[in-house]
């Protein structure tokens, strides 16, 4: 379902509400992170495309462009899933075992080492720094919503309801 949304946005990908982003900013090389950010809030990631349509539009290299894209943790050149698990491996977290729980999310998921995105662009699994949550270490936060203490047998309980919710909305 979600990736039919993406399929929807394709074959214009909004160039013109990508348009409208520049010209609510202005084109001057000062508002590209701002454009950056509100672009990647209407489509979820930075298309490389569009990457390529802002800088001819504010006057840049796409060199600039996509290195500033590249360089801010907050940006993504790849599609994100409609649920975004982020796991802390913070000092506090990854002593207490977060990569276990990474290992477990994508094992549940069916990610390969490399793969962070399911192929229904249902979740995408991200490490962070850190969440600010060092005494429920570990912890991880889906759509913002903090996860503590985790184990990777409670992981199972938090997967599945994500999922059943999922499949509950798609059904309703």
């Amino acid at each position: 379902m979600y990736q039919e949304e993406l399929k929807k946005q394709q074959p214009l990908r909004n160039f013109q509400r990508v348009n409208e982003i520049i010209e609510e900013h202005g084109k001057s090389r000062d508002k590209l992170i701002p454009i950056l950010q509100e672009v990647q809030k209407e489509f979820r990631y930075l298309p490389k495309e569009m990457l390529s349509f802002i800088a001819t539009a504010l006057g840049l290299s796409p060199a600039d462009v996509y290195g500033v894209a590249t360089f801010y943790a907050q940006f993504s050149t790849e599609p994100k899933g409609k649920h975004v698990i982020q796991v802390c491996d913070g000092t506090a977290c990854h002593v207490r075992g977060s990569m276990n729980l990474i290992k477990k999310l994508k094992e549940k998921l069916n990610l390969e080492a490399d793969q962070h995105t399911t192929e229904d662009l249902l979740v995408t699994i991200e490490t962070v720094n850190c969440i600010g949550a060092c005494a429920l270490a570990p912890a991880m936060m889906i759509d913002g919503k903090i996860f503590g203490h985790l184990t990777p047998e409670s992981i199972d309980a938090i997967l599945e309801d994500l999922l059943k919710n999922e499949r509950r909305k798609t059904n309703e």
